[in-house]
Formats: structure tokens, sequence, C-alpha cells
């Protein structure tokens, strides 16, 4: 189950994150989903070392954390596929 949870919360990282970001990202949508699970992992590592990943309530400031390192994530990752894979295909 914990895997399930982790393909959601990268699902919904990333679309929070390409919906931020302004201008139009091309990656797949299963590439922004690894990328959300990137960031949540990242964040999660940030809100420990910040010592706030364990709160009463919700971790708010975790997942502010997550969020943040998935909209760092999703665009230099954008980017990079961009300068790869995306101008192969712009190509063809």
């Amino acid at each position: 189950m914990g895997w399930l949870w982790a393909i959601i919360v990268g699902f919904v990282l990333g679309l929070l994150a390409k919906a931020i970001i302004p201008g139009k990202q091309h990656s797949p949508l299963w590439l922004t989903t690894l990328f959300g699970i990137l960031g949540a992992i990242a964040g999660n590592a940030i809100a420990r070392a910040a010592g706030v990943d364990a709160t009463r309530g919700i971790d708010w400031w975790r997942h502010v954390f997550q969020l943040v390192a998935a909209i760092v994530i999703v665009a230099v990752g954008d980017a990079l596929y961009r300068a790869t894979l995306g101008k192969r295909k712009q190509r063809a």
C-alpha cells in the first residue's frame, strides 16, 4: 500500500508543480509522476533536516517543502527532457 500512496502523492505533486510553473511543460505524465515522487522524497528529507517532519496535526511545512522540491525537480527535469528526448520528437 505504501507504493500506491507514493504514486498517488507523486502524481498530485507533479501536476501541482506543472500548474505552478509558467509556460508549457513537455514531459509526459509518467515522467511528471516520477518527478513528483522524487519531490516528495526530497521534501521529506529537507523537512526532517529542518526538524519539522513530525508535528501534531497536519504537517503543513513538510507539504510545503515537498511542493517546492517537486516544482524545482519538475522544472529541471522538464528542461532536461526537452533538451534530450524532446528535441528528437520535435524533428520527427
